[in-house]
């Protein structure tokens, strides 16, 4: 009875050892199928085992016929085959985000949000266990959208690892692509996820360059977690500040207008993403005859011959203060319309100069 015994309790430590790792292989399988790519100390981290066990887990994998391939370097590790697609197919939390935010997204650009994209998002999130449904909402959490929905379709590996990053307040390197098609390296703090204007952006804190950025997440070519965690700043508007970042980036022009009207009917015209306002009067003593304010605002424009017209349908008193080539479109454009009007060309004269 006790040979019998022991037996029994060997193949009992033998099956609870085979459903571990059988466990964790699929686990293993879930991380490559999330990301592009995953490095041995990254995946040992998040499975709770050592590099060693990794090793011996894929190549166990390989012996299955997975198509797991090896990557050499300092950032290599392990990767899927590009193209392939392995079974089992598992719903993980990754999945179950990418899922989540295609419906959210679809509820966002309808008026009458469809009760079966509500009872999907409802399945989805009553058929993970409590702490994955959990870290869905954290990821979701942090991919906040303005009023305008995205169009521009990111893509799924790159926009998973940036939204975890920021969940989990890590580092990233990205590959990315600017808008004149120059490739570069960047190592960035990421705080948000932003979607606005028909594009996703990502908000972060650019380590090379000592400064905040956006970035399109459709430019980004491939991201990869740092292990180096960080402290976000505290953005209790994420919207409004990436609309901010749009505001005050570097272009060719800096606008200044001085535009008695209210700060409403300006932004009609000049969105938050545009310009910046101030208003320079304070009291009565700056009003104008109507009652009126008056506000600064500066433009920061790669172009300036989409002014003239704006400044024509604001509609108010409105004063250039720099640059003069702005002056000098404002001038051709009244010709322009002087013109059009039949005044002839003698009327330019009385034009007043802004």
């Amino acid at each position: 009875m006790a040979d019998t015994g022991r037996e029994l309790s060997c193949i009992c430590a033998t099956m609870d050892v085979m459903a571990d790792t059988t466990a964790r292989t699929l686990e293993l399988l879930e991380l490559l199928q999330s990301a592009q790519q995953r490095t041995v100390a990254e995946l040992a981290d998040r499975l709770g085992v050592d590099e060693r066990t990794i090793r011996r887990d894929v190549a166990r994998m390989v012996d299955l016929g997975l198509p797991v391939e090896t990557l050499r370097g300092r950032y290599g590790g392990y990767r899927l085959a590009p193209g392939q697609r392995v079974l089992p197919l598992m719903f993980s939390a990754e999945e179950a985000v990418a899922v989540s935010l295609g419906l959210a997204r679809a509820q966002a650009e309808s008026r009458e949000p469809e009760i079966s994209a509500q009872t999907a998002l409802s399945k989805i999130r009553r058929a993970l266990p409590l702490s994955e449904a959990e870290r869905v909402d954290a990821l979701l959490g942090v991919m906040t959208r303005t009023s305008q929905h995205g169009e521009t379709p990111p893509d799924p590996a790159v926009m998973l690892t940036l939204a975890e990053a920021v969940a989990r307040r890590q580092g990233l390197d990205l590959r990315y692509v600017s808008r004149d098609g120059v490739a570069s390296r960047r190592a960035v703090h990421p705080y948000g996820l932003v979607a606005h204007a028909n594009r996703w952006y990502l908000v972060a804190f650019d380590t090379d360059q000592q400064q905040e950025r956006t970035f399109r997440v459709d430019r980004v070519r491939s991201a990869r977690t740092l292990p180096e965690t960080f402290t976000p700043p505290r953005l209790p508007d994420a919207e409004g500040h990436l609309l901010d970042l749009f505001a005050d980036a570097q272009y060719r022009w800096h606008v200044v207008l001085r535009l008695r009207t209210t700060e409403d009917h300006i932004r009609v015209h000049l969105p938050r993403s545009v310009a910046r306002l101030e208003r320079v009067d304070r009291g009565e003593a700056g009003m104008g005859e109507r009652g009126l304010p008056w506000f600064r605002a500066e433009i920061h424009a790669e172009s300036l011959d989409w002014l003239p017209s704006v400044i024509g349908a604001l509609d108010c008193e409105v004063t250039i203060e720099g640059p003069d080539e702005l002056r000098d479109r404002v001038r051709a454009a009244a010709a322009r319309m002087l013109r059009a009007a039949g005044d002839g060309m003698g009327a330019v004269a009385d034009v007043p100069h802004s």
